[in-house]
């Protein structure tokens, strides 16, 4: 770790001094308005960098983009939403690549849906887009709801988890994508103790390992090949606990309805094929374990965040709170506790309550697009070259009182069903827009809601009336394990 810090200080130097040199006119000779602050700052500082964003969001609010670098490499902050819609959808194929570096070695990170690879992606994507169908979810259903009441018996099996929820939230999620996804720990007495995987962030150093070697593999990818990094650690024993996995499902003849299920499918119709391109990849063991390992990556510390943050804006609302609570109880009750997935849709101020918060504290808080070929944003008449990154800033977009008034105050009727539909397309996108919008997002969801319901079925919340100043360091996703709250059985209260 401090060969990585040396190394990228030593780096992010040399870039500041090229770019002073080559770069600082780049956005500036085509007429755009130009901030020469390096956003890779945020790296040596104490917040995340879609903060950054924000604040030259905030800065320029009669620009409908502004230019700024990434390194060496010009970076152009999206604004209009005309624009950021051609990016997202109108002109995709213009802009499919995330702009992601990883190592060819990396069995995992050169797997993930993140690939620029077009006709890979595209054909990974139509394989894996079906699995999380509404009817699929209903499927996996009785398993979530499971996973959400037994986790509200750990908590009061184990009451120090109250004290720090945060931490005991990434073991619930895990846990739950373990059983309703693969199919892992599922007869258990209770699934929540001693889960067989735990890949959330639960440490402030695995963040920011991740954070130093996903900058260094981006500004020096060949570099980052050389020394054989692999973007999220050694993770060669997932492979091998998937293939197990695998192997233990074939071997049972009852038909599962779970992600392992429909890889055994996949594997078992041969190649995989796309009927418009041709292009054909064979649906090894290692990729699907890969597709496997995203929902960990991406579903874990997201999701442990939204109801994190839930709690907290919930602590802090008493007349919510209590308005949420006589909801959940009137549904519970009237069920005697055998929630279905129809009751789970009957809630309707908890939806407006998770939109809210996915509002405030977007899961996903920027979105990066790298122009694969010369073209035009249609708003700004801006001309993009190849090799441009462009930046969709979500966190600023959620919080433009433009959008929305007040938009530091927590109002679920933002989201009531007259209002959501008066909604500005693409003001409100949590989980990302367009061709490449979060893949489980409808699973992620369905979890959170079920996992607040249980939780609030049996807790109630007092509020230290906590506020971020800043989150954590990171590229992506919004963090704060220091948010607190007092979480207390409700018949304690």
């Amino acid at each position: 770790m401090l060969l990585l810090f040396l190394l990228l200080s030593i780096v992010l130097s040399i870039l500041l001094l090229i770019t002073i040199n080559t770069k600082r006119n780049y956005w500036k000779k085509r007429g755009i308005k130009q901030i020469d602050s390096d956003a890779w700052h945020f790296l040596l500082g104490k917040c995340a960098l879609f903060e950054v964003y924000k604040k030259i969001y905030d800065n320029h609010p009669d620009e409908d983009c502004v230019g700024t670098f990434v390194g060496y490499k010009p970076v152009l902050i999206l604004k209009s939403l005309e624009d950021i819609q051609a990016v997202l959808q109108g002109d995709f194929q213009s802009f499919y690549g995330r702009g992601y570096k990883t190592n060819p070695r990396d069995t995992l990170a050169d797997n993930l849906l993140l690939m620029d690879d077009y006709a890979r992606w595209r054909l990974v994507r139509q394989k894996m887009t079906p699995m999380f169908t509404a009817s699929k979810l209903k499927n996996m259903f009785p398993m979530i709801e499971r996973c959400a009441s037994d986790f509200v018996q750990y908590i009061k099996m184990n009451q120090q988890t109250r004290d720090n929820l945060f931490e005991e939230l990434h073991t619930y999620f895990s846990a739950s994508i373990s059983a309703s996804v693969f199919g892992i720990n599922c007869n258990s007495e209770n699934i929540m103790i001693n889960p067989i995987i735990d890949m959330g962030w639960n440490s402030a150093q695995s963040l920011l390992s991740f954070n130093v070697k996903f900058a260094l593999s981006n500004l020096f990818p060949d570099l980052f090949n050389y020394l054989n990094l692999k973007t999220f650690g050694d993770k060669r024993f997932i492979v091998k606990l998937f293939k197990k996995v695998l192997n233990n499902r074939r071997s049972v003849k009852a038909r599962g309805h779970d992600f392992i299920q429909a890889c055994l499918e996949l594997q078992n119709e041969g190649m995989m094929k796309d009927t418009l391109s041709g292009f054909e990849i064979t649906a090894t063991d290692e990729l699907l374990a890969a597709q496997a390992f995203s929902f960990f990556i991406a579903g874990v510390d997201t999701s442990a965040n939204m109801i994190n943050f839930t709690l907290v804006e919930l602590s802090k609302n008493p007349v919510i709170l209590k308005r949420l609570q006589y909801e959940i109880d009137m549904i519970f009750d009237n069920c005697k506790e055998q929630i279905t997935y129809e009751d789970i849709l009957k809630m309707e101020y908890l939806e407006m309550v998770i939109h809210e918060s996915m509002r405030m504290y977007p899961p996903i808080a920027l979105m990066q697009r790298m122009c694969t070929k010369d073209t035009v944003l249609p708003g700004a008449k801006i001309k993009i070259e190849k090799n441009t990154f462009v930046i969709v800033p979500i966190y600023g977009i959620h919080r433009d009182e433009k959008y929305f008034p007040d938009p530091d105050v927590f109002d679920p009727e933002r989201f009531n069903p007259d209002n959501i539909s008066k909604l500005v397309k693409l003001s409100y996108m949590p989980f990302g827009e367009g061709n490449r919008m979060c893949i489980g997002a409808r699973f992620a969801h369905l979890q959170i809601k079920t996992g607040l319901a249980w939780l609030l079925r049996r807790y109630t919340l007092k509020g230290y009336n906590y506020t971020s100043e800043c989150f954590e360091p990171n590229f992506f996703g919004i963090r704060d394990s220091k948010a607190r709250y007092d979480l207390m059985a409700r018949s304690e209260v």
